[in-house]
C-alpha cells in the first residue's frame, strides 16, 4: 500500500502533466486496491476549490466521489495515533497541519508517501 500526497492524487486522477514520469510509472504498476489518501486530502481539495485554487471538471462532490471510487482508493482516517505523531514529527518539518497529519498517516500506516513536496 501507498499513500498519494494531496496533489498527486489531483494530478493523477486529472491526468496532470505535472505527474512526472516516475510517480505515473509507480502509480501505473501499483496494484488495484492498493493506493490510499488521507481523509486530510478530501478537505484539502474541496477548501482548494472553495477558495478559488484549482477547478475541477465536475462539482466537488462529484469529483471527491468519483475520484475515491474509480481509483479504488483507501481512504485513512484520522486518529489518536495519526494525531499524536503529527505533533511530534522529526526535524523541524514545517507548519502545514495538513502535510503533518498526511505524513503522519504515512509514518503511523508505515505505508510510503508519493509526494513531490520538496519540504516533506
Amino acid at each position: 500500500m501507498i499513500l498519494l500526497d494531496t496533489h498527486i492524487w489531483i494530478w493523477w486522477v486529472n491526468e496532470n502533466p505535472m505527474l512526472n514520469n516516475i510517480s505515473r510509472s509507480i502509480l501505473d504498476n501499483q496494484f488495484q486496491g492498493e493506493i490510499a489518501i488521507s481523509i486530510i486530502s478530501c478537505w484539502e481539495v474541496a477548501k482548494a476549490v472553495e477558495n478559488g485554487r484549482l477547478k475541477l471538471k465536475y462539482p466537488v462532490k462529484e469529483w471527491l466521489s468519483l475520484a475515491i471510487a474509480n481509483f479504488q482508493l483507501h481512504v485513512i482516517p484520522i486518529d489518536n495515533a495519526i494525531i499524536l505523531d503529527s505533533t511530534s514529527l522529526p526535524g523541524n518539518f514545517h507548519k502545514d497541519p495538513a502535510d503533518q497529519l498526511i505524513v503522519a498517516t504515512a509514518r503511523t500506516q508505515y505505508f510510503p508517501l508519493l509526494t513531490a513536496d520538496e519540504k516533506i
